[in-house]
């Protein structure tokens, strides 16, 4: 019970910082609406626009007479309906005298710049559901690099293979990193006409660094499974003397002189950045300054999700693996569409200093990969405290390479796909039918107030300029902030509160080790990220698209299905899809980008559009 206790404080504190914000943006919605209704003269006799209730009655019952002013409006677009006359010019005086210049003075000091990356919460978010004292010492693990490995002749080969299988060819000097990068380079130009997936090619940088990790090896210094490896970089993550757009128009331009952590962590490594890829705008979807991300595996749709062009250029292999970051399915959802594996850690997992913020209680930076073994050996790289990020932490996580799956009780969903829980059965996996009970009904509208809140408050500057008037999709961000600029500070912290009962609720429903399930149903992706737990998305076959062209046609449908732990079990997911990929092959199939059936047609990208993300209860 002490770990649930301390994962309410923890929350409470993260609320009781987030409540300030949001008290100034119920505030200065509170007051706009007094200044257009000429509220300043606080009384009706001297302002004809306004026709306030008498002293015993409410604005409610204003509304039912029809007698209404814009002031009560507004009280009532806050659900706060209830205020006689005189309490109502009470809080607009105070509102002047108090909120507002607190709301003016603060927005100076950290409104300034849009963003979130500067000037992150004190008060954190501790997805831990143990009390046990962490030691900050990180144990790395332990796996095997493939032996006799022969580099393939043809490029094409070589692009989809492995990082292991790529690092192997490396450390045994059959491929030089400057080889290599030329190879994902061309493949990275060749397709991105047709998938949309890159913002800018960082190719001076990466031969530079394909070089020097040549010459590193060459002297006998050899740094790891990652030396001279090519990666790309989600566009939200800064890296100096590079665009970092944010995959909006209007920072399309904006180059940031900062080192992301994550950035840091891989070139210590000796990977070698290739690309900063396409994400949708301010990180909300596949629709970007550039056009719409598309999906390798059927290039009539869209690959969905905001970490869109790592998905994307990871499956057409452009690219061995790629760094996306998620705050509610933009790892999860275009993984899932474009085939690929990848890991959404354990909140605080890896560090984020250098990333544009959403939510510093939701974000998570995770790998898109070929493999489970391959986002292992990722994480293992990128994990750890980020000096410049307090949610940050180093995790006790144990070595996924050296879990006896035999020993592990896993539960499966009623949308779990069958052909995994046979593959884990047969491999001494117990598996049970399970269900995941919680009493919550209002998880997607609590992971939209706390988003969306978070969001609007870095960027603030940016609404109030009318900057989201040139957003790239009207539909997505624009009219969800712009409704969040009335959420009341009350229930925001409401939300938290209820958010706290979800995570004790849920910690004491898992009663098996992990369990399997759809990875985009929308009410397990805002359950998932709101309680802080990993899930790992797994290829596990492929399906004919729905009205193929009557000549045939080769694209195909993605089936995936996600392996979800607790929070700090991150190695048991990857244990566990690990022995499904041992077992199968879905995760080595390669796209049908270059083999298209005769009568082909590719839809415009502005054809179709996802909606906004609704308060559903």
């Amino acid at each position: 019970m002490m770990a649930i206790h301390l994962a309410s404080v923890a929350l409470r504190l993260s609320s009781f910082l987030r409540l300030t914000t949001a008290i100034l943006i119920a505030s200065t919605c509170y007051s706009y609406l007094c200044f257009c209704s000429g509220a300043h003269a606080y009384s009706s006799a001297t302002s004809p626009l306004l026709s306030f209730p008498s002293k015993d009655r409410s604005m409610a019952d204003c509304a039912s007479d029809g007698d209404e002013s814009s002031l009560a409006r507004g009280f009532r677009m806050l659900d706060a309906g209830f205020f006689s006359e005189s309490k109502m010019l009470e809080i607009e005086k105070g509102a002047e005298e108090f909120n507002i210049p607190v709301m003016t003075a603060n927005r100076n000091i950290v409104a300034s710049v849009d963003g979130g990356m500067e000037n992150p919460s004190c008060l954190v978010f501790d997805a831990s559901w143990s009390r046990e004292h962490v030691s900050s010492s990180v144990t790395r693990f332990r796996f095997s690099n493939p032996l006799g490995l022969q580099r393939p002749w043809k490029d094409e080969d070589i692009a989809f293979m492995s990082v292991l299988e790529l690092g192997e060819l490396i450390k045994t000097k059959q491929i030089t990193s400057q080889e290599l990068t030329g190879v994902f380079l061309k493949r990275l130009k060749r397709y991105n006409d047709i998938l949309r997936a890159v913002v800018s090619y960082t190719e001076e940088l990466a031969l530079a660094q394909a070089k020097e990790a040549d010459e590193l090896l060459a002297k006998g210094t050899y740094l790891g499974p990652l030396h001279g490896i090519p990666y790309g970089l989600k566009d939200i993550i800064s890296v100096p003397g590079y665009k970092t757009t944010w995959g909006s128009g209007t920072y399309k331009d904006q180059v940031l002189n900062t080192e992301a952590w994550v950035y840091i962590k891989l070139k210590a490594a000796g990977a070698v950045l290739v690309a900063k890829l396409a994400t949708g705008s301010l990180a909300y979807d596949d629709i970007w300054f550039g056009g719409r991300t598309r999906n390798p595996w059927n290039i009539e749709e869209f690959s969905t999700g905001s970490s869109a062009g790592p998905a994307a250029s990871t499956s057409a292999g452009m690219v061995p693996f790629a760094i996306g970051s998620e705050t509610a399915g933009s790892i999860t959802y275009p993984a899932a569409r474009c085939g690929v594996t990848a890991l959404r850690p354990t909140f605080g997992t890896v560090g984020r200093s250098g990333v544009m913020s959403i939510s510093e209680s939701l974000d998570k930076l995770g790998p898109f990969c070929r493999s489970a073994v391959d986002c292992a050996v990722i994480l293992d790289i990128i994990r750890g405290r980020d000096p410049h990020d307090p949610s940050s932490k180093d995790m006790p996580f144990e070595d996924p390479f050296a879990v006896d799956i035999t020993k592990l009780t896993v539960g499966y969903l009623d949308d779990a796909e069958s052909d995994v829980v046979d593959v884990l059965s047969s491999r001494g996996v117990k598996m049970v039918p399970f269900k995941l009970p919680y009493t919550v009904q209002s998880v997607q509208g609590i992971l939209n107030f706390t988003m969306d809140v978070d969001m609007l408050a870095h960027f603030d500057k940016w609404q109030r300029t009318g900057k989201d008037d040139d957003y790239e999709a009207q539909e997505q961000w624009p009219t969800e902030l712009r409704r969040t600029r009335v959420i009341p500070a009350v229930d925001y912290l409401q939300a938290q509160r209820a958010r706290g009962v979800l995570i004790r609720e849920v910690r004491e429903s898992f009663t098996v080790d992990a369990f399997i399930g759809n990875a985009t149903d929308w009410e397990k992706v805002c359950m998932g990220n709101l309680v802080g737990m990993p899930v790992i998305v797994v290829p596990t076959g492929y399906a004919n698209v729905s009205d193929p062209p009557p000549s045939g046609t080769k694209r195909r449908q993605t089936i995936t299905t996600g392996i979800y732990a607790p929070p700090q079990k991150d190695h048991l997911a990857l244990a566990l899809a690990m022995a499904y990929q041992a077992a199968t092959n879905h995760h080595k199939q390669r796209p049908p980008i270059d083999d298209l059936g005769p009568n082909e047609q590719i839809m415009a990208a502005d054809s179709m559009r996802y909606p906004p993300r609704l308060l559903h209860l």
